[in-house]
Order: C-alpha cells, then sequence, then structure tokens
C-alpha cells in the first residue's frame, strides 16, 4: 500500500532523534513538509540535513511562548500544520517514595502538559480546513501500570484520556486524534532502561535487555521504523474513519 501524505506540513516534536526523528523521516520520504522541534539545534539541524522536506526550529514544549514562536515562523514559511505528531518525552525511573516534587512535576509537564501546549495551537486551523490529523506518542504505559516509573505511567494514562477527549470535540470537523502506544523501542531511551537496570540489579546488558525484551510476548523490541509507520497511515486518507484509538505496538503486551 502507497502511503502519502505530499501537500501537508507536519510538526513533530522532538523530531531530533529516536522515534521522533524517524518519523519526520518517514512523513517526508511520504511528500509532507516537516517542521521538527526540540531544544537540541545542532541535533535538529543534522536530522534537517537528512531529507530537503525536513525543516528544523528550536522549542520548549513545556513553554507556551516557544512554541508560539514556532508556530509563527513555521506557519509563516511553510503553511499551517495539517499534522501534529506530539513526540517529545521522557522518563526516569525511581521507586514512589522516593519521587521528588521536582521529579513529578517534570515529567508531567514533558509528557503531558507539553503534548498539549503541542497540539492547541493547531486546532484552530484544522477546524477551518476541515482537515486534520493529531497523533500522540504514547505508550503501553499509558495503557497498563509499570512499577518504578508512576510519574511516567500517570502522564502517559493523562495522554490517552486528552487524546480521547480531543476526539470527541474534533469528529465532527474532519480531524482525527490518535495514541500509538509502543512498549520497549530500540531508542536510547531504551539504552537508559538498561543501564539502569545493570546498575542496580548487576545483570549483564545482554542479561537486561532480555529481560525487557520478555514483556513482549514476541520476545524483541519494537523498532522506531513500525512506529513511523503506523503514524504515518494515521495521518493518511485511509484512516479518516480511525479517532479516538489508543493503538498498542507491543506484540500482545497489552491484551
Amino acid at each position: 500500500m502507497i502511503m502519502s501524505v505530499s501537500g501537508k506540513h507536519a510538526l513533530v516534536t522532538g523530531g531530533g532523534s529516536g522515534i521522533g526523528s524517524t518519523i519526520a523521516l518517514a512523513l517526508a520520504e511520504a511528500g509532507a513538509t516537516v517542521t521538527i522541534c526540540g531544544r537540541r539545534r545542532q541535533q535538529l539541524d543534522e536530522m534537517a540535513a537528512r531529507h530537503k522536506n525536513i525543516h528544523a526550529e528550536t522549542a520548549d514544549v513545556t513553554d507556551q511562548k516557544s512554541l508560539a514562536q514556532l508556530y509563527d515562523t513555521a506557519q509563516a514559511a511553510r503553511g499551517k500544520f495539517d499534522i501534529v505528531v506530539a513526540n517529545a518525552g521522557g522518563a526516569q525511573s525511581a521507586p514512589a517514595e522516593k519521587i521528588s516534587a521536582e521529579l513529578w512535576t517534570n515529567t508531567l509537564n514533558v509528557n503531558l502538559t507539553g503534548a498539549f501546549f503541542s497540539v492547541q495551537p493547531a486546532l484552530t486551523g484544522m477546524r477551518a480546513k476541515k482537515w486534520g490529523r493529531i497523533v500522540f506518542i504514547a505508550s503501553t504505559a499509558g495503557i497498563r501500570a509499570a512499577p518504578y516509573i508512576a510519574p511516567y505511567v500517570a502522564a502517559k494514562h493523562g495522554v490517552i484520556g486528552l487524546m480521547r477527549t480531543l476526539a470527541l470535540e474534533t469528529a465532527r470537523d474532519g480531524i482525527t486524534v490518535n495514541a500509538v502506544c509502543p512498549s520497549y523501542t530500540e531508542t536510547p531511551m531504551l539504552e537508559q532502561a538498561v543501564a539502569r537496570i545493570v546498575a542496580t540489579t548487576k545483570r549483564s546488558e545482554a542479561e537486561a535487555r532480555a529481560l525487557l525484551a520478555a514483556r513482549n510476548p514476541q520476545g524483541r523490541f519494537i523498532t522506531p521504523r513500525e512506529v513511523a509507520d503506523t503514524v504515518l497511515w494515521l495521518c493518511t486518507e485511509g484512516a479518516a474513519s480511525i479517532t479516538g484509538q489508543a493503538i498498542s505496538l507491543s506484540g500482545g503486551e497489552t491484551w
């Protein structure tokens, strides 16, 4: 199946690395003009150099003023956003009793509040066009519980609720709103999780990776391209009836 988003302008937050960079490249290859944003300019510029359709802008998703500037600059140069992929996020692990107020607040700001701030400015333009695609990159942690990452689980559960609410609000406006929920994916975040297990349990790196992969009934990690292909499909005309869905990419982990 050929998936095309030619002529569309897409925003991918956290687009300089990991899943976000793979999503940005998939959209660009499918014909979209893609604006990526993040806080690390050099990383964004390196990513933008990989495809002529990708353009880099610095922005902090937790700062509404920063995002307003991003929207002003990117839309003046490349037109209103048709697609917004709220991908920026991050997690740290700790037992619940050791989670500081700072860790709690920062995790929710990046993963939940930042996700809302990223998509909110696009809604008016999408309603006017009677077309739009919003995709949140959530996690299986937004569908089921996981130990030692309470703030992240709370934030991603919040993203799923936010997604469903926006889907209802926009259902008659030609806009779809969905969430893609990968389990452990081959990204720098996975390597951080492996390193934490090695440090705290004294397991080898191979043992730590096997422990995490075993949570997926297929016994493997998800690839960033699998996430990107799912996002791309959700952005096409063929997915016009798919809205309000939390799509689990987990090999059956969330059955």
